[in-house]
């Protein structure tokens, strides 16, 4: 037998809607879209141009047209959510997937984070945005990518794939993919601890552009150390060698040999250029 989807007035919908929603506040805390109130007893509420349907076949909730899902002080909204849910043993259900598709904005107090579309498992406590403007929003630090950008809430990790950049102030570091870690901030909320950079590096600073194979950027002592064909060019003048390490506060760029027996590095000056 086969149940089709179920059409209902958007209040009755909604009603059931939510009361289907046992879902998020019986997950567990850590479960929350990004960096969410921390409290399991906060509903979730929803809403939607268009309605909401009931596809019971599948067990799965479809919002369309502005959809928004507001929990606590985490909100996302879309062209259309789709969110899954399942029967737990004591006889309530809970949604455990969460699909934004059209015109993503996943947005915290501290947070945002857009895309075309946008996969939230709610077990893993993960999302991965793909499709284009992909960008993540942690303060004054900017995260963004080509192919995908996802992140890990209860690791606090970002993962950015494809043309990925990260952002702060006039500063910014490019690569094939970059792996931000997050840390607690003293002021509560959390700020970009350190970021891992693999392939094609670039960081860029209002005097110099550095480039190597891998860098690792220390956020709290603003410096970042290249290895793997470093150079480091500063108008005509450019170091060559296998690391570095930049300190974007500063400006001063320290060429380094690889090791006992990496060799010597490399300088090529230009008579009439600075070099400071």
């Amino acid at each position: 037998m086969t149940i089709r989807p179920v059409r209902l007035p958007m209040r009755l919908a909604l009603a059931c809607l939510l009361l289907g929603l046992a879902l998020l506040d019986a997950a567990p805390a850590a479960a929350q879209l990004l960096q969410g109130s921390g409290d399991d007893n906060v509903p979730v509420t929803v809403e939607a141009d268009n309605g909401i349907e009931w596809i019971r076949d599948s067990k799965t909730y479809v919002a369309r047209g502005n959809a928004k899902a507001v929990r606590g002080d985490t909100q996302v909204t879309a062209d259309v959510l789709r969110a899954r849910y399942r029967e737990k043993p004591d006889g309530t259900s809970e949604i455990f997937r969460l699909v934004a598709e059209g015109k993503v904005v996943i947005t915290t107090p501290r947070e945002r984070a857009t895309g075309d579309r946008a996969v939230y498992d709610l077990d893993q406590a993960n999302v991965v945005l793909t499709g284009r403007n992909l960008q993540f929003q942690n303060g004054q630090d900017l995260i963004t990518a080509q192919d995908s950008l996802e992140y890990w809430q209860q690791r606090q990790v970002a993962v950015a794939r494809g043309d990925a950049t990260a952002t702060r102030e006039r500063q910014k570091i490019q690569a094939d993919s970059l792996i931000a870690y997050f840390v607690e901030g003293k002021k509560g909320g959390t700020t970009l601890g350190q970021v891992d950079a693999t392939g094609n590096v670039v960081i860029t600073t209002p005097t110099e552009v550095a480039r190597g194979r891998e860098g690792v950027y220390n956020a709290d002592k603003g410096t970042a150390t290249l290895t793997g064909d470093v150079r480091i060019t500063r108008g005509k003048n450019q170091l060559n060698g296998e690391r570095a390490i930049v300190n974007l506060n500063t400006g001063i760029s320290r060429l380094l040999p690889a090791g006992k027996d990496g060799g010597r590095v490399k300088g090529l000056f230009t008579p009439g250029t600075a070099t400071q």
